[in-house]
């Protein structure tokens, strides 16, 4: 007889500090965007399904990630695996703000809470399931075990993906804006060889992240990867010119991430606010959060560095010194 059960999860999504495709060393931190997972396990059920909802629609064919990673946590515990899992998202798809690594933690939690396995699993336990289940699946060239860890454990993060070791986690305070073009780049399909010709300055940056200099790691990981993917850095210089000391290309693109401070007080304009204009620029012109133009296509996304485990557990016991 297998266990009946119904459990949820939920993990954020992530912004890049420096991106672990070249060195399989990488760093990320939380952001204030969420997706939510219910499941539901038993013999009711023939197999593992899937729906996934993404800023209220559906999408159909894109479940094989949060299928497998339910598929994971019932091998573990010696389950049937029989059961059903719905996320609901509100992070941009194929857009490097880490969709892929917020489901599978949300889903893997959610199977952990429907076995009563949750409160016996430690928290990289928990990560290390869903970076499985990525590279089952073929969503990742690493695991990204680093954008796991950030949106799961929260803060800032620095890791070493080959291993699985998390090595540094810092809580921060900042407001983070995103520009989020309407095209879409999927890790699975980045040109892993050329990130790799930049490898020994990608180095460089992950030791300024292992200093905690995340804004210096940030903006010097943004130029190598746009030369090596071939994306157009004036997003960075134009972040540059406002200010912002921390700005990248959000995982392998096509999407930038800032950290802009804490918000302005009322009446004055802060490097947020000068940002989202200098932003703007780079299109026509700026409806709500709408970004048109010949340039750019896309949108523009505030949102703030999430600091809170989404196990509710301050700080991870297995940090490595």
């Amino acid at each position: 007889m297998g266990t009946k059960g119904k459990g949820r999860g939920r993990a954020s999504g992530a912004g890049t500090v420096v991106n672990a495709v070249a060195t399989y060393k990488g760093s990320a931190f939380g952001i204030d965007l969420w997706t939510e997972a219910e499941v539901e396990i038993g013999d009711d059920f023939r197999g593992v399904t899937a729906e996934m909802e993404v800023a209220g629609e559906s999408r159909v064919g894109d479940t094989k990630l949060i299928e497998r990673c339910v598929e994971l946590v019932l091998q573990k515990f010696g389950l049937p695996l029989r059961g059903f899992v719905k996320t609901r998202s509100e992070v941009p798809v194929g857009s490097g703000l880490k969709s892929s690594s917020a489901a599978a933690n949300a889903a893997v939690v959610a199977t952990l809470d429907a076995a009563g396995r949750l409160k016996e699993t430690s928290a990289l336990d928990a990560v290390r399931l869903g970076v499985e289940a990525a590279l089952d699946v073929g969503v990742s060239v690493t695991g990204a075990f680093d954008d796991a860890c950030a949106s799961l454990l929260g803060g800032f993060v620095v890791t070493d993906n080959r291993n699985q070791a998390l090595l540094k986690q810092v809580e921060r305070d900042s407001e983070v804006l995103f520009l989020v073009p309407e095209e879409k780049a999927f890790t699975a399909e980045t040109n892993v060889k050329r990130s790799r010709l930049v490898a020994p300055w990608v180095s460089l940056a992950f030791d300024l992240a292992l200093e905690e200099r995340f804004e210096e790691a940030m903006t010097l990981n943004g130029f190598l990867y746009c030369a090596a993917l071939n994306f157009d850095p004036e997003p960075i210089l134009r972040a540059l010119e406002c200010g912002v000391k921390g700005v990248s290309l959000s995982g392998t693109g096509p999407s930038f991430v800032a950290l802009v401070g804490e918000e302005a007080e009322a009446g004055q304009k802060g490097a947020g606010a000068e940002l989202r204009e200098a932003w703007s620029e780079l299109g026509s012109r700026i409806t709500g959060s709408r970004i048109t133009g010949s340039r750019i296509a896309g949108r523009v996304l505030k949102t703030k560095i999430n600091n809170q485990s989404c196990l509710s557990r301050k700080k991870s016991q297995e940090i490595i010194k």
